[in-house]
């Protein structure tokens, strides 16, 4: 049975990848790192998804090995760098690769093992 924390956890990471796809949906990157407000809202979907993703117990996140469990873990520190270019290419990088992947991978487990997706005590 899969703990709650962790049901919870992935409806995190779930929600806050779907936004960030809404929200750069169509945006070039010049675009996205010039909108001060999309940019925002973006880093800070960014980082709710990447602490969401730490928090992941080991052996939940060894149930489902295609998720990018350490890039998340990378980015983590990153997105609370300071502003500049190091900053803006991890955005984009998680905005472009990490992202995607990952709801992908998500939609994936979600119909192979989807007690993991349910809420139990």
């Amino acid at each position: 049975m899969t703990p709650i924390i962790t049901t919870a956890l992935l409806g995190l990471i779930e929600q806050a990848g779907t936004a960030i796809s809404i929200l750069i949906e169509g945006l070039e990157r010049g675009e996205l790192l010039r909108s001060r407000l999309t940019r925002g809202e973006v880093l800070r979907q960014l980082k709710t998804l990447a602490d969401s993703a730490w928090q992941v117990e080991p052996g939940a996140r060894s149930e489902m090995p295609e998720l990018d469990w350490t890039g998340w873990d990378a980015m983590r520190p990153r997105f609370c760098g300071p502003p500049g270019e190091a900053l803006d290419d991890a955005l984009w990088f998680a905005c472009e690769a990490l992202v995607p992947a990952t709801l992908l991978w998500l939609r994936v487990y979600q119909q192979s093992q989807p007690e993991l997706f349910r809420m139990a005590s």
